[in-house]
């Protein structure tokens, strides 16, 4: 190898190097973060304290969906009674998410 092919050769590895470093770093920004929606109080939801509020409302629809064996997505719905749940948790801000969407659903 001549003298004149070490620089290149250096650089290349350098270059290598900081693209795996790069990919590295980057994997670990994407932790996952688990929720017990059990123990989510309207605050929580409704001030984006643990998560987007949109997101969650499609879990609790999915769930009580499944619960009562719909399979039905009404689009229009799901985002009518995600801001009906959003404007309940923020004048019950001490409620719990769950019997705040049980309170929106009687009757």
């Amino acid at each position: 190898m001549s003298e004149h092919d070490k620089p290149s050769r250096i650089a290349g590895k350098c270059l290598a190097l900081s693209v795996m470093l790069a990919a590295f770093a980057s994997t670990g920004a994407s932790a996952q973060v688990t929720i017990d929606v059990a123990k989510v109080s309207c605050d929580q939801f409704a001030l984006y304290k643990v998560s987007d509020p949109d997101t969650i409302a499609v879990w609790l629809h999915g769930y009580y969906s499944g619960k009562r064996g719909n399979t039905v997505v009404e689009v229009g719905e799901l985002k009518a009674n995600g801001k009906k749940l959003r404007d309940y948790c923020l004048q019950h801000p001490d409620a719990n998410l769950l019997e705040a969407v049980e309170e929106l659903m009687k009757p």
